[in-house]
């Protein structure tokens, strides 16, 4: 497989860098301080069109490759994963409005969403059952030509942003899971306090609360009972931008492993030329990060070239795992070089450090998407 980028790519890469290092990286302390993604920020992001990088352009998206979303949302992350948050979750709305919605809930949502005039949301996960499918506590009861949805749900990124939210609810005359878009802000909508996350900040999370909050029969997204498949896709929409937040995370750490290991001085000379182990060290976070960065690619061309949804769903889990877990690695072995610098937040490391260990857990865990993974292999081998 040639992973080459391509000239559109490239330029899509470069212009997402630039925009970074000129308005994001000067204000990337402030955001992790304030959890909050200035406005100035995303209004950047909606004029050079990163909200909709590879959204159909039959409405209004820019039609580029995965491997082009995948390359941007790593300069984004590197920058703060906070931003990049917001982009990879509003990209999950894309896909599975593309691959479940009607004619009528396309034109509705997807032009503002992948224009980034409103933002998309996911809510799944649920205080007591967490992401357990068998467990949904949340209930959609019919009435008349409308549903009322009941419940909470828990950790949901975007959603202090205006736009619609995709909800997984129990409903309750067959029990079977079903997805529902609701518009945010709506009467019986409402938020907690936002999570204090040990990283990941810029991209808040909140607990959503649905009291008898009415939503349009026409507004169930794909069929009834389909809930669980309206999840599945969700993770393979959602899982390439993890990895591509997770792999910026991983290149932020490693540039901090060399800026300080080539800067920081033992007895007159740079202890990067002086100390075998730094060396080593420096070695170990290279094969990672290139570890890392083949799994990505290789996930953004199977979303390109296999239409097998089983398929997409166990790449997606086994690149999330890989590249998350490179990221704790890399990021790890770069605050062992930095040393107890690394432990105070003046230094850049210290921020990375939670970023990585929020991209291990969030999305799914390691046991459970291995679980996920395996369930397909064996009936494949």
């Amino acid at each position: 497989m040639d992973f080459s980028l391509t000239k559109e790519e490239q330029l899509i890469q470069k212009t997402a860098k630039e925009f970074c290092d000129t308005v994001v990286v000067p204000i990337a302390e402030q955001i992790d301080e304030t959890n909050e993604v200035p406005e100035e920020v995303l209004q950047g992001m909606r004029d050079l069109g990163f909200f909709g990088i590879n959204a159909p352009e039959a409405y209004g998206g820019g039609g580029a490759s995965y491997m082009s979303y995948l390359v941007a949302l790593e300069q984004f992350s590197k920058a703060s994963s906070g931003v990049g948050m917001i982009i990879s979750v509003n990209n999950i709305g894309q896909g599975i409005l593309n691959h479940f919605g009607t004619e009528d809930q396309k034109k509705k949502y997807l032009p503002k969403i992948i224009s980034g005039e409103e933002i998309f949301s996911f809510a799944f996960t649920e205080p007591g059952t967490g992401s357990d499918p068998k467990q949904l506590a949340t209930t959609a009861t019919k009435e008349g030509d409308h549903y009322v949805l009941n419940g909470t749900k828990r950790f949901i990124t975007n959603t202090g942003y205006q736009g619609p939210l995709v909800v997984v609810a129990k409903e309750t005359s067959t029990g079977k899971a079903t997805a529902f878009i609701v518009d945010k802000f709506q009467e019986g909508y409402s938020l907690s306090e936002s999570w204090s996350k040990i990283g990941m900040h810029g991209g808040p999370l909140y607990d959503v609360y649905l009291n008898n909050l009415e939503v349009p029969e026409e507004n169930m997204l794909g069929e009834l009972g389909q809930g669980m498949w309206v999840l599945k896709i969700a993770m393979v929409h959602g899982k390439i931008g993890v990895v591509g937040v997770n792999i910026g995370v991983a290149l932020a750490a490693r540039e901090e492993a060399y800026v300080y290991a080539k800067s920081k001085m033992h007895r007159g000379e740079p202890i990067s030329d002086k100390f075998e182990h730094i060396r080593l060290t420096l070695a170990d976070i290279e094969m990672r990060y290139n570890y890392a960065k083949w799994v990505a690619c290789h996930y953004a061309w199977a979303l390109e070239n296999i239409k097998d949804d089983t398929q997409l769903v166990k790449y997606a889990a086994m690149a999330k795992v890989t590249v998350t877990e490179a990221g704790v690695d890399i990021a790890r072995m770069a605050m062992s070089i930095i040393g107890s610098y690394g432990l105070m937040k003046d230094y850049k490391i210290a921020r990375l450090w939670g970023d990585a260990i929020m991209g291990a857990q969030v999305e799914g865990t390691a046991p459970t998407l291995k679980v996920l993974a395996s369930n397909i292999l064996i009936q494949e081998n």
